[in-house]
């Protein structure tokens, strides 16, 4: 405990904007909260082997209190929409457990490089003026009706995130309205964190070296300190959403994505 006191500052301040960004742009806040984590674990002594592992599990698992504070709050400005969610949830639930499990396969620069060519092009389909560009008037049936979020699911729990960062501009490009997108997003990140959590927990279940207040690789004390002051910014980033015009919010969005992508770049 004295260790997490020594450290609040950083904490509550990456819960803080993790948080606000939860609620702004329906992602998780797994970009903030996990350079602050790996720092901290850094400090309390976690093995290096394993520091990564522990910021990515402690992170999905923040993401769980973030993301139900955001949807709740989205869902009272009929922002989520629950249909697409009960049609994908085991798509990418099985993706983001799948993806837990191979997190100890797959090395770190391939990983981050993939992420960023993704990211890229991401990005400038919400900063440039491609409202027409479109893959579709609605989302896709057939095999990529859950294929496409599995992977979804997939990628986000190996990158320790909730999802928004690939599935707000997934269903953007599929005519999906980006203020219904960021509040159906904050659920389908809540569903990964849970699922990817729980493979992050059995995955380290009995690992030597770990320290003390640890389930599996989830470090409970961190997890509760940036749990809390991201919950209480969650409302707060998205009333700030639903009241951003619709070009506002692609631009931040994109914003996000070219920030998030030089940082992890940078980390390699």
């Amino acid at each position: 405990m004295h260790d997490i006191l020594t450290h609040l500052l950083p904490l509550v301040g990456a819960g803080l904007v993790a948080g606000f960004l939860a609620g702004l742009l329906g992602i998780g806040g797994g970009i903030v909260t996990i350079p602050a984590l790996f720092v901290v674990f850094a400090d309390i002594g976690v093995p290096h082997e394993w520091r990564m592992h522990v910021a990515i599990a402690t992170s999905l698992t923040i993401i769980i209190a973030t993301n139900s504070s955001s949807v709740w709050a989205h869902h009272k400005k009929g922002g989520v929409d629950w249909h697409v969610v009960k049609d994908w949830w085991w798509a990418v639930a099985l993706g983001a457990v799948l993806g837990s499990y191979f997190a100890k396969m797959l090395k770190t620069a391939e990983l981050v490089y993939i992420f960023a060519t993704l990211a890229a092009f991401l990005a400038a389909k919400m900063l440039l003026p491609f409202d027409r560009w479109k893959l579709g008037e609605n989302l896709p049936r057939g095999f990529f009706r859950y294929f496409n979020p599995g992977i979804i699911g997939f990628f986000s729990a190996v990158m320790g995130i909730g999802g928004g960062s690939f599935s707000v501009p997934y269903m953007t490009l599929y005519n999906v309205p980006i203020h219904r997108a960021v509040g159906t997003a904050s659920l389908i990140g809540l569903v990964i964190s849970m699922a990817a959590g729980m493979g992050y927990l059995v995955n380290g279940w009995g690992v030597a070296g770990l320290p003390a207040g640890m389930a599996g690789f989830i470090h409970l004390p961190s997890a509760a300190t940036v749990a809390v002051a991201a919950v209480v910014m969650a409302p707060v980033g998205a009333k700030v959403a639903h009241r951003l015009p619709k070009k506002v919010l692609s631009i931040a969005f994109g914003l996000f994505l070219v920030l998030a992508t030089i940082r992890l770049v940078s980390s390699v």
